[in-house]
């Protein structure tokens, strides 16, 4: 039962991140993506299952989003034109492996949660600065990058605090609600 939960709640997450792009708006990136990576990793409990499930559900939504969505911005996507993106979605979810694996509560959410929008933030933007050619290679030209890439750090914070309460409230309320019942 537990395994199943733990899919579906990936699952629906993933679904959501697919569905924010229909909105006429979409808000960039405000998406569940680093939640799925702390959730997978906080309760999957074979330890290859909290590292492939989440990057399966970036990378089929992302096959999704570059291939149908946005095919005229993003031909021939494969997973190694997203090395950087790849490179920290791993690096959040082994923060989640090490900050939730045995204790998750609010405030190390919260702090993981953060800590996420920060290693995405740095990480990618570093591999922007690297190989997209928009940049020189000083350190100066580093620091714009990242200056340029402020803008968008806000909504990864807030997607991530906001997916991350819901994809882990959720759970939690799931499975109390399940050992009330079996009490009763």
């Amino acid at each position: 039962m537990k395994i199943r939960l733990l899919f579906v709640f990936v699952i629906l997450a993933a679904l959501v991140r697919l569905g924010l792009h229909f909105l006429p708006t979409p808000p960039y990136n405000f998406s569940p993506i680093s939640a799925i990576g702390l959730f997978g990793a906080a309760y999957f409990s074979r330890r290859w299952m909290a590292f492939f499930v989440p990057l399966a559900a970036l990378f089929l939504t992302d096959l999704v989003l570059n291939n149908v969505l946005y095919a005229q911005y993003y031909p021939n996507f494969t997973w190694f034109t997203s090395f950087w993106t790849y490179g920290a979605f791993s690096l959040v979810i082994l923060a989640g492996f090490l900050m939730l694996r045995t204790k998750r509560t609010p405030v190390r959410v919260l702090g993981t949660s953060l800590s996420a929008s920060l290693i995405f933030f740095l990480v990618s933007n570093f591999g922007v600065w690297a190989v997209s050619g928009m940049y020189g290679k000083s350190f100066f030209d580093l620091l714009m990058c990242y200056v340029a890439g402020l803008p968008f750090l806000g909504n990864t914070i807030v997607g991530d605090l906001f997916f991350s309460a819901v994809m882990f409230g959720s759970y939690e309320w799931v499975m109390r609600q399940k050992v009330a019942t079996q009490t009763v």
